[in-house]
């Protein structure tokens, strides 16, 4: 290598640090907020168990409606008596805020063959008021009795959900 190559290899290498180093000084920053806001805990009280009443089988299985609004339909060959009371629950949680209300379905057992309930809650949302009437729903459902299903007590258990939307 000569040292005229040498020195434009050089004088390029300068050139070069020197564009580089000028890239670094064009570098902008920015700053920004963070923040996070902090609900209460929900909590779900259950107010009354879910009761559909007294039935008499018939020889065919048939339904037994209780809507969340305490209707009660009975089935095609069901006598139905007694006094049926919907499933009631309270919420509470931060005021002013959305939440979803979903509830699962049931089995209620006994000396028969299971009897299901297809369950559903008078609401799917309701925003939190911090009023203690305001802030609840109730769940009713429809019961598949069987044909000639066996007397006897029966019961099960169900599920609700409620999340912050």
């Amino acid at each position: 290598m000569t040292i005229r190559t040498f020195k434009a290899v050089l004088a390029g290498s300068a050139m070069l640090a020197l564009g580089l180093s000028a890239n670094a000084a064009q570098a902008a920053t920015a700053t920004a907020n963070a923040k996070a806001q902090i609900l209460k805990a929900i909590t779900v009280t259950k107010t009354a168990d879910l009761d559909f009443g007294t039935i008499v089988s018939g020889a065919a299985a048939a339904n037994v409606t209780l809507t969340s609004a305490g209707a009660l339909t009975c089935g095609a060959g069901l006598v139905c008596a007694g006094t049926p009371v919907v499933g009631a629950f309270g919420v509470t949680g931060t005021t002013a805020q959305v939440v979803n209300v979903s509830t699962t379905n049931a089995s209620l057992t006994g000396p028969g063959a299971a009897m299901a309930a297809t369950l559903s809650s008078s609401v799917s949302s309701l925003t939190l008021t911090g009023i203690a009437a305001t802030d609840a729903f109730k769940v009713g459902g429809v019961l598949t009795v069987g044909a000639n299903q066996v007397e006897g007590v029966y019961a099960g258990s169900f599920t609700v959900t409620v999340n912050y939307q």
